[in-house]
């Protein structure tokens, strides 16, 4: 079949690109030919593409991997490559310019990043109007698709619309709902206009679909909306025996201290490499957190619970894997509760917001907990200096090596997320995924509990009061199994993992909704 995406962004790092290269690599496994339109201007060195369509003076043009730019000397192809067994992709680079519309304000190298609200409806419709011209160039040139996908509700599905794609599924990741749509009333009608001649919208989860119902009434989407959370690389993410797991993290720091300098954009390889050197060296407990170093993904709970951890568990290491605009405020974070400076991180956390670029805004649960520390808390924090690391972005391939390596891994986020891929990628790994318990996150854990009943107890926790001590308890507790048991509960999450997410599930899934063939939601 052929099958063309629309995907405004990269194809790593965050969640959304994570998704679109892996299913764009399950496709082309199961023998079909992908046609992928993004914005990652690496894609050519990507292992899994097989060629490269970017316009110029004489239009577009597709040329093999690793020869940049219209007009070289590279071969021109378009179809499914001849050299080898199954599907194909082929990835295009709309000329949309150096305005990259995003939802959460990040750097990316090349573009001027601005937050959807802060663009004119002119300089929307424009980005718009130049992937419609994109699209439609696309599949005069490949050919009709018999699926399409369309990449979250702005602006994908209107790209799809005006452009005569039909038919098409939509994937919403949840950001754009959360941090755009909801609170911006504006969008509405843009996805109004995507999604009503979709043929069905996939989410991640119930809490998102009743989300997005709530958000956009009117349309009769309930009938049309099914579940579609990521999937998993059970290849990559495998449980890996204790004996080996230094060894692992050691291999990889190796790598990244070997690697061309500037190979991840916002990475300081250095940094990363003593990171991961300290990580391996761990004479106790590994923890891992992978995400954005945003305020929404509740990090401060964990360095504030983190003191509590080591206490209980000394020679323990903790290992931030992510970028994000809150990084400095959590830096100065980690840095006041190493000196026990308790006072510091009290108006860090007053600060809150402010310290991520916006607005001020207390951090409630981190305050609230540092009002009244448990006794001998700044004590904790002293012992506990050094011991978390601030590894910067690591791409998927050096995830799927430090993952496994770790004895943990906490997901805190306080904001809504559509589906928990991390927590579903540690499970695979046969780590526990210590989850908030709520969202897309809950739905994950609930399902990891009713099949591995042993890890109840362990693998959520509420927000609110008390927060901070509720995580602390929930990693103790599971840091305080023998490990020789840990590693067999590890392997039965392992299998409840690849049981209930696969790669390949979910690109037969994707192809189904394109024809508006779903898994219904279940309404609680």
């Amino acid at each position: 079949m052929r099958i063309l995406i629309f995907h405004g962004y990269l194809l790593r790092g965050t969640g959304s690109n994570i998704y679109n290269a892996n299913l764009a690599r399950a496709l082309a496994g199961l023998g079909h030919e992908v046609h992928l339109l993004c914005q990652d201007r690496e894609a050519g060195r990507l292992d899994w593409v097989d060629a490269v369509g970017e316009w110029g003076t004489r239009g577009l043009e597709v040329h093999a991997p690793g020869r940049r730019g219209p007009g070289s000397a590279a071969a021109d192809r378009s179809g499914p490559r001849t050299d080898g067994p199954g599907g194909s992709v082929t990835v295009y680079l709309p000329p949309i310019g150096e305005l990259l519309p995003v939802y959460v304000e990040d750097p990316y190298e090349g573009f001027v990043a601005r937050a959807f609200p802060k663009l004119s409806d002119l300089e929307i419709e424009r980005y718009i109007e130049v992937n419609v011209r994109a699209v439609q160039e696309v599949t005069a040139r490949a050919g009709p698709p018999d699926a399409a996908l369309a990449n979250h509700l702005i602006m994908g599905p209107v790209v799809f619309a005006r452009a005569g794609v039909r038919p098409y599924a939509v994937k919403n990741h949840g950001s754009d709902l959360e941090y755009t749509i909801k609170p911006h009333p504006r969008f509405i009608p843009w996805v109004r206009e995507g999604l009503e001649p979709a043929a069905s919208i996939l989410v991640g989860s119930l809490h998102t679909a009743t989300s997005l119902w709530e958000a956009v009434p009117g349309l009769g989407l309930e009938p049309r909306t099914g579940l579609g959370p990521p999937g998993v690389d059970t290849d990559r993410f495998s449980p890996l025996d204790r004996e080996s797991r230094a060894g692992a993290i050691a291999t990889l720091a190796g790598e990244i201290a070997a690697g061309p300098a500037g190979a991840t954009f916002g990475r300081d390889a250095g940094e990363a490499v003593n990171a991961l050197d300290r990580f391996a060296a761990a004479a106790g407990p590994r923890v891992v957190f992978i995400g954005k170093l945003i305020v929404s993904k509740g990090v401060d709970l964990l360095i504030a619970a983190w003191p509590i951890v080591c206490a209980e568990n000394p020679g323990a290491r903790l290992l931030l894997g992510g970028f994000g605009a809150f990084e400095q405020g959590l830096r100065a974070l980690v840095a006041a509760l190493g000196d026990g400076d308790i006072d510091a991180a009290r108006r860090i956390a007053d600060r809150g917001r402010g310290l991520e670029g916006g607005e001020a805004g207390r951090l409630r649960y981190l305050a609230d907990f540092l009002a009244d520390p448990p006794a001998g808390y700044a004590a904790q924090s002293r012992a506990a200096a050094g011991s978390i690391a601030f590894a910067g972005r690591l791409e998927h391939d050096e995830v799927a090596a430090v993952v496994p390596a770790a004895d943990a891994m906490v997901v805190p986020s306080t904001f809504p997320e559509a589906f928990g891929m991390v927590a579903a990628e540690a499970a695979a790994a046969g780590v526990l995924p210590v989850c908030a318990a709520h969202s897309g996150l809950a739905e994950v854990t609930a399902v990891l509990a009713e099949e591995v009943p042993a890890v109840t107890g362990s693998i959520d926790f509420e927000l609110g009061p008390g927060v901070v001590e509720r995580l602390a308890g929930r990693v103790n507790g599971w840091l305080a199994v023998d490990p020789a048991r840990r590693a067999a509960i590890g392997r039965e999450i392992a299998d409840a993992a690849d049981r209930n997410w696969s790669w390949q599930g979910v690109a037969r899934d994707v192809i189904s909704a394109s024809e508006g063939e779903i898994h219904p939601i279940v309404k609680a």
